[in-house]
């Protein structure tokens, strides 16, 4: 318990998106009072409102994020929400230490904890540093977890002959992508992949497939790592998703089951019946 009487507290990191809000509103329905750390030039300035304590800390300013949860008595936090890596290598390293002024933790793990910069390998040593000063990061889905996808057909309309085969190509192709840390998700169109996330996101991702292959009708595939570990960087859609796939001519999504976040679930499938796209979510044992 923290010392704010009988009420335990959960610490959140809140980057982009609307992930940290359903987290919010989940852990406080759970009795929880939850202390929110907003990520500087990366949240969404309405997750203050629900907040019982907030604060605004730079991306690489670890120690602060630290300080403050235990500061409230805070020894469980979560990650939710992105940050926009590729920010980063639009500038050289000496305007990066200028922009994010990295403290002293932030520059542990960079320099000397992670043996590279790929999102796993730095998440789990902030992970790891966290927890070495008292604050654990635990699964970012455990207080919504209504919002996981559940296995099968999610619109009116399934996959064709041409789109289930174009799926399986890419789950092989994502899944090795995955457990690569590479990336999550793959478009593919006739039995050829168009595009493959890396570092600029899935939402970048979108748009390059659909100036690839102007033609339209491909299949985005986004599944999740391997062995995922689901504190940090756990495949999510929402209804923007669905908008990005149509503008750029996508016909079908293909998530896997109880490992993507699916938020707002109704506006998804709505938006996707009224967009003619197939969304579909599946086990990794059909492969």
């Amino acid at each position: 318990m923290s010392h704010h009487g009988r009420r335990e507290s959960l610490g959140l990191i809140a980057g982009e998106g609307s992930f940290p809000r359903h987290v919010l509103r989940g852990a406080k329905a759970a009795g929880l009072r939850v202390v929110v750390v907003g990520l500087r030039g990366s949240h969404d300035r309405s997750i203050r409102e629900g907040a019982d304590a907030f604060y605004v800390a730079g991306i690489a300013k670890l120690g602060r994020w630290i300080r403050i949860f235990r500061r409230e008595g805070v020894t469980r936090a979560i990650m939710a929400g992105g940050v926009r890596k590729r920010r980063m290598l639009e500038l050289p390293l000496w305007r990066q230490w200028l922009a994010y002024l990295p403290d002293w933790a932030s520059i542990k793990v960079w320099f000397f904890a992670a043996s590279d910069r790929r999102n796993d390998t730095l998440l789990a040593a902030v992970a790891h540093e966290m927890s070495r000063q008292g604050v654990e990061l635990v699964d970012s889905t455990q207080y919504c977890r209504d919002a996981m996808a559940v296995e099968g057909l999610m619109t009116r309309k399934a996959l064709s002959a041409g789109q289930q085969a174009d799926a399986d190509l890419g789950w092989r192709i994502a899944r090795e992508m995955g457990r690569l840390d590479v990336g999550q998700a793959v478009a593919v169109k006739d039995l050829d992949v168009i595009a493959v996330e890396a570092i600029e996101g899935t939402d970048a991702m979108i748009e390059r497939a659909g100036q690839l292959c102007r033609s339209g009708g491909w299949t985005l595939v986004k599944v999740a790592k391997p062995n995922q570990d689901m504190r940090f960087d756990v495949p999510t859609i929402g209804p923007e998703t669905i908008e990005r796939l149509a503008q750029a001519g996508a016909r079908a999504l293909v998530v896997e089951a109880d490992k993507t976040l699916c938020l707002e679930r109704d506006k998804v499938i709505a938006l996707a019946n009224e967009l003619g796209l197939t969304v579909v979510s599946r086990s990794d044992s059909r492969t």
